[in-house]
């Protein structure tokens, strides 16, 4: 009974992959590090973040995988020009939750930014998750685009408390700048909402 019990406590992250490397004593808060990605470029920053922050990673999957033709913003018929233009409240469905979420005090959200903001599929998993208490620190890839009005975007899914970062581009920074934001993000001010 006690070992089942134990089991239980320890393995409720399915989904997540635990970083071998949070067991820092330095790192006091439980971190995670949740994207979304079509093209690779923000897996790649995630990555990134979860080694400096020695965070766990989960991958915001679409229940339906988006595809070349899916996110070809020239189509308006595109299934990615649907979603953002013509129905900008949709909420693209998640493949999968968090487990245990609760266990996290920061969470970073990265993402690409479609059409001068998040893609909607982020706020489904901003929906679909409890953040309350949570410090919420979104990031973003993009060729030049900057946050545009992400953060409004995105606040508009929690009506209950969090605190906030401003949305960053990552892919702007080199790895001493990005290190930088990172510890920043977990040991400075935050932006209460």
């Amino acid at each position: 009974m006690l070992m089942a019990l134990m089991m239980a406590l320890t393995g409720c992250k399915a989904g997540a992959k635990e970083n071998p490397n949070n067991n820092d004593k330095s790192m006091e808060k439980k971190v995670l590090v949740a994207y979304f990605s079509y093209s690779g470029t923000t897996r790649g920053y995630a990555e990134k973040i979860a080694q400096m922050a020695h965070a766990d990673l989960f991958e915001i999957e679409a229940a339906q995988p988006y595809t070349d033709a899916d996110v070809d913003w020239t189509d308006d018929s595109a299934r990615v020009n649907q979603e953002m233009k013509v129905h900008p409240d949709s909420r693209p469905a998640i493949a999968r939750r968090v487990d245990n979420l609760r266990q996290y005090d920061t969470v970073f959200i990265g993402f690409p930014i479609w059409w001068y903001i998040a893609p909607n599929i982020i706020n489904t998993f901003l929906e679909t998750q409890d953040f309350k208490g949570k410090t919420i620190v979104p990031f973003f890839t993009s060729y030049s685009s900057g946050p545009g009005k992400t953060d409004e975007h995105l606040h508009r899914s929690i009506a209950y408390e969090v605190s906030w970062r401003p949305a960053v581009r990552a892919n702007g920074m080199n790895d001493k700048q990005l290190q930088a934001w990172v510890e920043e993000a977990l040991g400075g001010e935050k932006q209460d909402k």
